[in-house]
């Protein structure tokens, strides 16, 4: 059996998905989550980037301690000296530098000859190697490069240090069998490949994202790059959970193992589905809620007699538990802190405090309270940010009949502790409650986008509401979760604000 590392770039490629703005606590929790999940290496950010994401990755690089943390630079000094300063402090520090190698972005968009690309990604390899034992070198838009030249370049980093050779399909464009044959060819062709590992990054452009990442272990790649539920820059990466799973069920077949903790996958998926606002679909593969669900008459009948007629996967192997319904009303502070340590939180006493607080406030609205439940209440708490002056809603009213305009009264404390509250209307009962809280509101809001989901089922379910805005021009997101829509909107509308004062406070 052959290992193959798992190269997260939840943080990093996860990130930039359209919509998603994760501030530096979700950053750390992820981070703290993917840990315990057991990837090898966890690509952090683009230190060079912003001030923030430089301060994010130094973070998770002081913070967690079992994984090697790498940052991403372009083929530039400033770049890997910001990826230097950011990852001083880690336990297992890399770098990732990347250049493109495809004859249309040489010529369009680096405006570089192929032999001044060469020039450069050795340059940029052997500054890197002065700070970092640990180098990898990405061919961007590798799959729609000349392997001759490819084959070239990748002698020549290797020689300039290089230990990770990472072969992306940078636009999601190649098929299986072509993305195999370039790992094959490059297995091949160049004489000191064995000093390295060769990584594969692939995008879901087409929906080959999985397909592509198992061609290139079947020709020898020994590291898998992707992300969480598959999200990233347009249609997204390859999924991770569903590549480990993959190997998992069809150890038959392969032999190759990976060394993540396959039922931390629930876990994980949830919380980067909740932090980004995400929405893993129904139907998606080992993560889905329909994953496990039997609708047929003839599957629900099989799956009773044995469950392996129509169930390759059991949800127990990823993290899935069919019984959750875990407190009540009557519950104690000592069964809520149990089943928190069962959940793999970590609270300081005054976060379990708040916490308790929170769940016995739902559970005078809700009888049974679930794992969903809880999740939704302690992430919230380990991300909250209330140390920072914020707008805090004390009371809102919403009038409305089918045939009159909706109107909406909100009263709110603003960061500098005075009470405010306002009126008015709008086409619907959530338009009538933002207009009136950008009416109290100081700062200038924009709402981009707006998402409604619900936590577990049934009619007591609580409502998620997630939310982009940009803020005195800044795009945030923010989300928030009770038993009423409504009040679900408005915590997640002031949630984003809140967000956006706190990232200006930390810059």
């Amino acid at each position: 059996m052959t290992q193959i590392k798992i190269f997260d770039t939840t943080l990093r490629d996860g990130e930039q998905s359209p919509g998603v703005n994760l501030n530096q606590l979700e950053k750390l929790e992820l981070a703290k989550q993917l840990e315990r999940f057991g990837v090898d290496v966890m690509e952090a950010g683009f230190p060079a980037s912003s001030k923030g994401d430089f301060e994010a990755v130094k973070k998770i690089a002081e913070t967690v301690k079992n994984v090697s943390v790498t940052g991403l630079a372009r083929a530039v000094t400033s770049d890997i000296d910001a990826c230097r300063d950011a990852l001083q402090n880690a336990t297992q520090p890399r770098l990732h530098v990347f250049i493109a190698t495809s004859p249309i972005h040489m010529e369009y968009k680096l405006k570089k000859t192929p032999e001044e690309v060469i020039d450069t990604a050795v340059k940029m390899v052997t500054y890197g190697k002065q700070f970092f034992d640990h180098v990898e070198w990405s061919a961007e838009d590798a799959s729609r490069t000349d392997l001759d030249f490819l084959a070239k370049i990748i002698e020549k980093v290797i020689y300039a240090g290089a230990t990770v050779i990472n072969l992306p399909d940078t636009v999601g464009y190649t098929m299986p069998r072509e993305y195999g044959a370039m790992f094959k060819y490059i297995k091949e062709n160049v004489p000191n490949i064995d000093k390295v590992d060769l990584s594969c990054h692939c995008h879901d452009d087409l929906g080959m994202a999985l397909a592509n990442s198992i061609a290139a272990v079947e020709n020898g790649a020994t590291q898998v790059e992707g992300t969480i539920n598959g999200i990233g820059e347009r249609a997204g990466n390859a999924s991770l959970e569903e590549f480990a799973v993959a190997l998992k069920i069809r150890n038959d077949y392969y032999p190759y193992y990976t060394n993540l903790v396959l039922n931390e996958i629930k876990r994980t998926s949830d919380m980067v589905s909740k932090f980004t606002g995400m929405t893993v679909p129904g139907n998606k593969a080992v993560v889905g809620r329909n994953a496990f669900a039997h609708e047929s008459g003839i599957h629900q009948d099989g799956v009773l007699k044995n469950a392996q007629t129509y169930e390759i996967i059991t949800p127990e192997l990823v993290g899935v538990h069919s019984n959750n319904l875990v407190l009540g009303k009557h519950s104690g502070r000592h069964a809520f802190t149990d089943k928190i340590k069962q959940l793999g939180y970590d609270l300081p006493e005054d976060k379990i405090k708040e916490a308790f607080k929170a769940f016995k406030l739902l559970t005078d609205r809700k009888k049974e309270v679930t794992d969903d439940d809880l999740f939704a209440i302690l992430t919230d708490i380990q991300t909250d940010t209330s140390n920072v002056k914020r707008y805090q809603l004390q009371n809102f009213q919403v009038q409305y009949g089918s045939n009159d305009q909706p109107s909406a009264t909100v009263s709110l404390t603003t960061p500098g502790d005075e009470q405010v509250e306002d009126t008015s209307t709008g086409s619907g009962s959530v338009e009538a409650l933002y207009n009136t809280l950008d009416q109290i509101i100081t700062e200038e809001t924009h709402l981009t986008d707006f998402q409604l989901n619900s936590i577990g089922q049934g009619r007591d379910a609580l409502a998620e509401v997630h939310v982009s805005l940009t803020v005195d021009g800044n795009t945030v997101s923010g989300r928030g979760s009770a038993q009423d829509v409504l009040e679900a909107a408005v915590q997640a509308y002031l949630n984003g604000v809140n967000r956006a004062i706190y990232q200006k406070k930390a810059i």
